[in-house]
């Protein structure tokens, strides 16, 4: 069993950043790939991107080029840094690993943008 526990979110005024993490309760070295999620109000669960265990990253057009996915396998640790952020960045974001044929999931951190 995986355990997820995303830390980070809180008020952003638009444009600022924001850094979240998702930490694992182990190892990440075998997780192929994980991801992030947000879910804004009144709307369903949306990939946000995605990381591969070698690195490579993958994102959302709504977020490209403002948003960067990285990893620390020796922190177990995922992160999602958030650049020029805009009202409707306002989500709870989610970490997800999908891993010997389950899904895990974190319990998300609310992101608000506003002044």
């Amino acid at each position: 069993q995986v355990q997820l526990v995303e830390s980070g979110g809180g008020l952003a005024q638009p444009g600022g950043s924001l850094r979240l993490s998702c930490a694992a309760s182990g190892s990440i070295g075998s997780f192929l790939v994980m991801g992030w999620y947000r879910q804004l109000p009144g709307k369903q669960r949306e990939l946000v991107g995605t990381i591969t265990s070698g690195g490579s990253t993958n994102y959302a057009d709504s977020v490209k080029g403002r948003f960067t996915i990285s990893r620390d396998n020796a922190k177990n640790t995922m992160y999602l840094q958030m650049n020029s952020l805009k009202p409707e960045d306002t989500a709870v974001y989610y970490c997800n690993a999908p891993h010997r044929g389950l899904t895990y999931w974190g319990q998300g951190t609310q992101v608000t943008v506003s002044l």
